[in-house]
């Protein structure tokens, strides 16, 4: 994961401004947190680091492409 500070959301840099897009934060006891940038309000999802490891992982190996 990169150096981000914790408790700060963020997403990635070849989001559009105005797009759907993963926000990201991560937890300073351990974790990250993600969301959806359009509904910010509407819940979260909690994983563990290698939880998160391993669903970044999944998505650039294609593993949850249809």
């Amino acid at each position: 994961m990169e150096n981000t500070a914790a408790g700060m959301w963020f997403k990635s840099g070849r989001s559009a401004p105005d797009a759907n897009c993963v926000e990201v934060r991560y937890l300073s006891g351990g974790g990250v947190e993600v969301r959806n940038s359009k509904r910010p309000e509407g819940g979260t999802l909690i994983f563990t680091d290698a939880e998160f490891d391993a669903w970044v992982g999944g998505a650039k190996d294609g593993d949850f492409d249809r």
